[in-house]
């Protein structure tokens, strides 16, 4: 008794000295199997809900048995016993109790049992389940001996996890700085991304992490891949309706799914290319509302479950990569805007020399040329008559080149008169009939009036080279603090899915209405038209 007594005074002072919890637990389990004389032990971690055991650890069971066994207990049977009744309980014999449910394929053979609880604080964290004496049953004196180990065992199990929390504490905070420096200096919107999704994957041990930002398009479009996920699905789209993603950030909430292939709402087409069992989904939020979200998947533990302090973590650092895509989307939007400012003063430069200086010169020819006419012969008043009809060609051209490049209308007296201008050369030109309807009310902001102007100068463009159409409709009102344009045509229609998003026209239209923070929309299908939509806030 002294001997054994010495012993678990030994064992107590080397728990309460190991920090790794994992190592502290497998610790406790081989101490209980030497203190009892027991073949096998074992230690099972109840979850927070208090209804089956999380993990599962043992000694006296090879790997290989391990492997045969399959998966480990959750808590039936005996083994659930003790975590509802939280009392010391032996048994001469595991299936002489009627609670008992028996043995899964290839586990060893095991009749005396004795299992404690470990309390802390007066709520279970586990039990201790022994197997197996040499030379009998448990005692009495055995029981003693395990409570009293679960006892000091509580302490340093305590103290691990205090430890182990600090520890996750600092290494989550560390993260949080690294990525706040790095906010405070970087301007690139990708490389910020990136940071954001490999510290976050680091900190929560998550095997990938996915950002996805909202496009012009509606759809969330795949930004950072960070971790074992496949590159390939950088840039692709995710549609928002139907899916996980899309209810997410419908409710503006982090969401943990447990298991993926359960979930009613997960995308099977996503979970499929990334190969993920559990996730976290959080919404990227910037002023109320949602730009864009974040996938963790699959926690490196056995059963890749996430926490509920692991949402919280990841909806942290979901506010940091709000702030990143928000703060490098505003910087592209500057950078687009004093391109797009820059083309648009070069087109100014242009049309006035165009048309004031090439289009004078060209007058004064045909002055001339006038002048030679009234003077000669027939033969060379013909000639000369030829070559004034192509300078009169020319001359128009000219000026049709220069009113494409920048009308003047536009500038001088705004989107209502440069549109009527756009809606008759257009109709002249192609013979195509345009119904233009603008309640503009007033001038618009500068930048406001060149977007509009462009998108359906592009969209009548369009019409010309694709839809084979008799008739362009074009509404453009204003209401609301937006205005917006509707362009629709009675062509041959297309379907929007079987049309590359990047295309360089509906491309430059996006970008232009993305500048603006405006939206964008196409609606086509087969032998039924076109119709375009884009909406501009005037604040």
């Amino acid at each position: 008794m002294k001997d054994r007594l010495r012993h678990l005074l030994d064992a107590g002072v080397a728990l309460t000295s190991e920090l790794s919890l994992d190592a502290l637990l497998q610790s406790l389990v081989e101490t209980a199997a030497e203190l009892t004389s027991a073949r096998y032990a074992a230690l099972g971690v109840i979850d927070p809900a208090g209804r089956e055991l999380e993990r599962f650890i043992t000694t006296g069971v090879d790997a290989e048995t391990h492997s045969a066994i399959g998966e480990l207990p959750r808590g039936r049977g005996i083994l659930g016993v003790l975590i509802q009744d939280a009392e010391p309980l032996r048994l001469h014999d595991i299936a002489d109790d009627p609670r008992s449910v028996g043995f899964p394929p290839n586990h060893p053979p095991m009749k005396t049992f004795l299992g404690v609880p470990i309390l802390l604080r007066g709520v279970a964290y586990g039990n201790l389940y022994l197997t197996e004496k040499e030379g009998g049953d448990f005692t009495t004196e055995d029981e003693e001996m395990v409570v009293l180990l679960a006892g000091q065992a509580a302490v340093a199990i305590e103290n691990a996890r205090l430890f182990e929390s600090a520890k996750r504490w600092s290494e989550q905070l560390e993260a949080l700085i690294e990525v706040g420096n790095a906010l405070a200096t970087e301007i690139e919107l990708p490389r910020m991304l990136e940071l954001v999704a490999g510290r976050l994957r680091e900190t929560l041990r998550a095997r990938f992490v996915v950002i996805l930002l909202l496009a012009p398009d509606g759809d969330l479009r795949v930004e950072t891949v960070a971790g074992d996920a496949d590159e390939a699905l950088r840039g692709t789209s995710v549609p928002l309706e139907g899916t996980k993603a899309g209810r997410a950030l419908e409710r503006r909430r982090g969401e943990r799914v447990d298991s993926v292939l359960e979930d009613p709402e997960s995308d099977r087409d996503l979970t499929r290319k990334l190969g993920m069992l559990a996730a976290l989904y959080a919404p990227l939020i910037v002023r109320g509302e949602p730009i864009g979200l974040m996938i963790v998947g699959d926690k490196l533990v056995p059963d890749r479950r996430f926490s509920t302090e692991d949402l919280r973590l990841a909806e942290t650092f979901g506010s940091r990569a709000a702030v990143a895509a928000d703060q490098g989307r505003q910087i592209q939007r500057n950078v687009f805007r004093r391109v797009v400012g820059a083309q648009e003063e070069e087109r100014r430069r242009l049309a006035r020399e165009l048309h004031d200086e090439t289009g004078q010169a060209l007058t004064s020819i045909l002055l001339g040329l006038k002048r030679l006419e009234d003077s000669r012969g027939e033969d060379l008043s013909k000639a000369i008559a030829e070559v004034r009809e192509h300078l009169v060609q020319t001359l128009q051209d000219v000026r049709r080149l220069a009113v494409e490049l920048r009308p003047k209308a536009l500038d001088d007296f705004g989107l209502e008169p440069a549109l009527e201008r756009l809606a008759t050369g257009f109709s002249e030109q192609t013979g195509i009939e345009v119904e233009l309807e603008a309640r503009v009310e007033g001038r618009l902001p500068s930048d406001v009036e060149t977007v509009l102007y462009r998108i359906v100068q592009e969209a009548l463009t369009n019409v010309v080279k694709h839809a084979r159409a008799s008739r362009v409709s074009i509404l453009v009102t204003r209401k609301n603090g937006s205005v917006a344009a509707v362009i629709e045509d009675d062509g041959k229609g297309f379907d929007p899915t079987s049309v590359r998003k990047d295309g360089v026209g509906l491309l430059g239209m996006r970008e232009r209405i993305s500048l603006l923070e405006g939206r964008f929309s196409i609606e086509s299908r087969e032998g039924a038209g076109t119709t375009l939509v884009v909406e501009v806030p005037l604040a």
